[in-house]
């Protein structure tokens, strides 16, 4: 496959794109659910992903040496579907992922953080990247951790939603320990997420931890709701 001339050139099909289909009124609504923090072209998501698919194909998207140019430039754009689009842009490219992709994914988490992006890039690309990079995996998570930033430490709680029974339980529950003193919402939250999630595999082995351990509120909440849903049904 032939590299674009300019990733410029990808970029301002994304941006003329958006630009033809934006609705001002929903973008005002979209910026005040999202308490005022980003712009917003004001599309839908169903709308977003129809017009924008053919730029995701085999053919007309970036060659992944390009990707993390693109994707930082689509961060670096005041309209919130560009973030979307870059998100979605990056998990097309999963299964040719390289171990220097953590560092995008780093940038991803900790520039224009929110819960709408890290959410996704904690399930889909950082959950990936340490199926195929386990070796190291160690070393990440407690510099994560050890940072202070609540949305990488939020990603190490999250990046294991989708592993079901191949969840490292062990894991989960010691991240659980060291994060669950932090007062932010977006933590004891992801907490509660991570538990109720897992209680779809092992309902009996998250309802004795949530008794056995002193947590917050919200996220013993969060995590008994599978559970209490299914035995109150």
């Amino acid at each position: 496959m032939e590299l674009y001339d300019s990733t410029n050139e990808y970029i301002k099909k994304v941006i003329s794109l958006f630009k033809n289909h934006a609705n001002f009124q929903e973008a005002y609504y979209m910026k005040r659910y999202m308490r005022n923090k980003f712009e917003f072209y004001g599309i839908k998501v169903p709308l977003r992903r129809k017009i924008s698919a053919h730029l995701l194909k085999v053919g007309q998207r970036p060659d992944y040496r390009q990707v993390d140019t693109v994707v930082k430039k689509l961060w670096q754009l005041p309209e919130r579907e560009c973030q979307y689009f870059g998100l979605e842009l990056l998990e097309r490219y999963k299964k040719e992922f390289t171990e220097d992709c953590l560092t995008l994914l780093v940038y991803m988490i900790t520039h224009k953080s929110w819960w709408d992006t890290v959410d996704g890039i904690a399930k889909n690309l950082a959950g990936e990247y340490f199926v195929r990079f386990p070796v190291g995996k160690k070393d990440i998570i407690e510099n994560w951790i050890q940072s202070g930033n609540i949305w990488l430490q939020r990603t190490t709680l999250l990046h294991q939603l989708d592993y079901k029974k191949d969840t490292d339980i062990a894991l989960l529950f010691d991240l659980i320990e060291r994060l669950k003193g932090i007062n932010e919402f977006f933590i004891q939250k992801a907490i509660g997420w991570a538990l109720r999630e897992y209680s779809k595999t092992e309902p009996e082995i998250i309802e004795k931890y949530i008794e056995g351990h002193a947590l917050s509120k919200l996220s013993a909440t969060e995590g008994m709701k599978v559970i209490l849903r299914k035995r109150n049904a």
